[in-house]
């Protein structure tokens, strides 16, 4: 009967140590997010479709924060949001608009820490300074170099969306994270940080 007790405790402890090992996983690394239908007049009117997929980006380089990020490319989620990265050391690049370096301002946004509080790709954005380089590597290892302008914080329900995400502009490059305070019930944060940067060169 001991024995049968003890192999029953063991299966029980293997069974909570994997759920608290699946959890921690996702928490750590994984922030899966729905995807919604996207309105078929987006879809066919995306800039990225008139450019080689080369020339999409690959890495984000931030050298002032000792960033060196792998890009996804992302959608619209479903509340109709740009996608964020499905972890959170990866930035995400909304492939429905702008393509860094033409015309129009590409969108990369990024998580600022993780489920546990631990820090996220862009912990320390709100560290960046006007002057600050930025650098885009496309899959073809072109580089675009691009200068931070400005940086402004927004609630997060007035974030000027037709200005981050505006494809009539010269070529620029805006980055976006969470800011301020939790809100709880709501599963986010109350601010969004935007860092607006201008294409300045490329090599």
């Amino acid at each position: 009967m001991r024995r049968i007790t003890t192999i029953v405790l063991g299966i029980v402890a293997i069974g909570a140590f994997c759920v608290f090992a699946y959890t921690l996983i996702h928490a750590l690394w994984y922030a899966p997010e729905t995807t919604g239908p996207v309105p078929a007049s987006i879809a066919s009117s995306s800039p990225a479709l008139s450019v080689a997929p080369g020339e999409y980006p690959s890495r984000l380089i931030i050298p002032a924060l000792s960033i060196d990020a792998h890009v996804q490319d992302l959608g619209i989620n479903s509340i109709g949001n740009m996608q964020a990265p499905d972890n959170f050391v990866d930035v995400g690049w909304y492939k429905y608009g702008a393509v860094p370096g033409y015309t129009g301002s590409a969108v990369i946004d990024g998580h600022v820490d993780n489920g546990l509080g631990l820090a996220g790709v862009f912990i320390h954005l709100d560290q960046i300074q006007v002057g600050d380089d930025v650098y885009i590597k496309a899959i073809n290892g072109t580089m675009l170099h691009f200068v931070v302008s400005d940086v402004e914080i927004y609630p997060y329900k007035s974030v000027p969306t037709d200005l981050i995400f505006n494809q009539n502009d010269s070529a620029r490059l805006n980055l976006i994270t969470c800011d301020g305070t939790w809100v709880h019930g709501q599963d986010t944060y109350n601010e969004r940080l935007v860092v607006f940067t201008k294409l300045v060169g490329q090599s």
